[in-house]
């Protein structure tokens, strides 16, 4: 499963990510107090990377603690930051 690089970065900013900027651009999970989790994900700025392929999808749904199915929903918006959090503190990771 593919995805477009645009796409996912724009899912990851309406689920509670905040983006920084260096040579890659770098998101940080925060919840819905505000605080930064241990959650964080990056993707790459250059331009052979605006489509991300299965591998890099895979990884980045390590990342954020997610399977693939759970990342595609999240990037789809059907998962919403609520739902998000609540698997994540099932799971342990905040």
């Amino acid at each position: 499963m593919s995805m477009k690089r645009d796409d996912v970065e724009a899912a990851l900013l309406r689920k509670g990510f905040q983006k920084n900027n260096t040579d890659h651009s770098y998101f940080h999970f925060y919840d819905k107090n505000g605080k930064k989790t241990i959650v964080n994900t990056k993707t790459s700025r250059g331009t052979k990377y605006k489509t991300l392929g299965p591998p890099l999808v895979s990884q980045m749904a390590r990342q954020c603690k997610l399977t693939k199915p759970q990342f595609q929903e999240l990037v789809d918006c059907t998962l919403s930051h609520e739902k998000y959090e609540e698997l994540l503190n099932e799971s342990g990771h905040i």
